[in-house]
């Protein structure tokens, strides 16, 4: 049999007295220490708990779960993971396989770090957006980047989570994740992520020195915010209620505000960028063929296209918009290349 129980947030403090019967019961428990760190402190105090064989599961061996289902079949089996189980999805296949292989499953579900960390902050968890992690590697910042960026949007907060490589005994520096995401919005320019955009840091949430910080990333990207696990929160929209407990509950260098107040859709920023560019470019381009009347029809046409997604974009229609004012500057490309003119000018 296969039990998949939660450690909780605070360690062996935080352990239920269902789970620490079952670790006494155990014939082999499976400490994870790959989804968020474990110290060896509390790691020593939870095998004190174990009568039975107990091992730390690296990533691979929860991964490949061949060792863990093969003793299943005959033995009672744990396997411990910090927080709530299927926060991991990991856990979420090792459980499947071991139902497909018709192992008998049972779950201890436990506090979540994720969940607890939302509420701690005194925001409302139901306005959480998608959560996605930041890795240190700059190729692949775009995806929080964007991911920050439709959440503000839709007004919802984002829980960027942070690398934790237990190998390596590696966690992202919230400092460090924040530079980079500041870079990522010099490439990007979607104006979500700034110096001035409002960030909270939750770290070692659950834990006695639990702290969270927040402010402009301006102001926390000088502070050190000591030792791991922590998370980065993008609040969107602000209900007054957690603007409240922002206050109260968190220490807040800078008063909490909206940071998706004036967060544009890509729809809404190309057409602010290209109307009045190609209005420029018909102005310039109309003294060519002021005494072409063939061409008048199709410099009519690009300033009514021009016209007509300022009329979709406000109608909720972004694709159309941005297809009319593509049809714009392609009339006023074809009239500049027909001059001899530059069409990029």
């Amino acid at each position: 049999m296969l039990w998949i129980a939660g450690l909780g947030i605070s360690g062996i403090e935080s352990i239920s007295i269902e789970t620490q019967k079952l670790l006494k019961n155990a014939d082999i428990v499976y400490l994870e220490q790959f989804t968020s760190p474990v110290t060896k402190l509390e790691s020593n105090k939870i095998r004190k708990l174990v009568k039975g064989e107990f091992k730390i599961a690296k990533r691979w061996m929860v991964e490949d779960g061949k060792e863990i289902l093969k003793n299943s079949k005959k033995k009672k089996v744990v396997l411990l993971t910090y927080g709530d189980p299927y926060i991991a999805t990991t856990h979420i296949e090792l459980r499947t396989r071991a139902i497909q292989e018709k192992i008998k499953t049972k779950t201890i579900h436990a506090a979540s770090s994720i969940t607890a960390l939302v509420g701690e902050c005194g925001l409302h968890y139901y306005k959480v957006g998608r959560i996605v992690t930041v890795m240190k590697d700059p190729k692949t910042l775009t995806t929080p980047y964007y991911v920050t960026y439709s959440n503000a949007l839709a007004g919802n907060h984002t829980v960027l989570l942070l690398e934790y490589n237990q190998d390596e005994e590696f966690f992202l520096e919230p400092v460090n994740a924040l530079s980079n995401l500041l870079s990522t919005e010099k490439e990007q320019k979607r104006k979500i992520i700034l110096p001035s955009t409002f960030v909270i840091i939750a770290s070692r949430i659950g834990f006695k020195n639990q702290a969270i910080t927040a402010g402009k990333i301006s102001n926390l990207i000088k502070k050190n915010f000591g030792k791991p696990p922590h998370t980065i929160i993008i609040p969107g929209q602000l209900h007054f209620t957690e603007s409240d407990a922002l206050k109260v509950f968190v220490n807040c260098i800078d008063a909490p505000f909206d940071n998706s107040k004036n967060i544009k859709k890509i729809s809404e920023q190309m057409i602010e960028k290209y109307v009045p560019m190609i209005r420029k470019a018909v102005e310039e381009i109309a003294p060519h063929y002021k005494n072409s009347k063939e061409f008048q029809e199709v410099l009519e046409n690009a300033e009514l296209y021009i016209q007509d997604a300022e009329k979709f974009l406000e109608q909720g229609k972004d694709e159309v918009a941005v297809l009319s004012i593509g049809y714009a500057d392609g009339l006023v490309d074809a009239l500049r290349i027909a001059k001899g003119l530059n069409p990029k000018m």
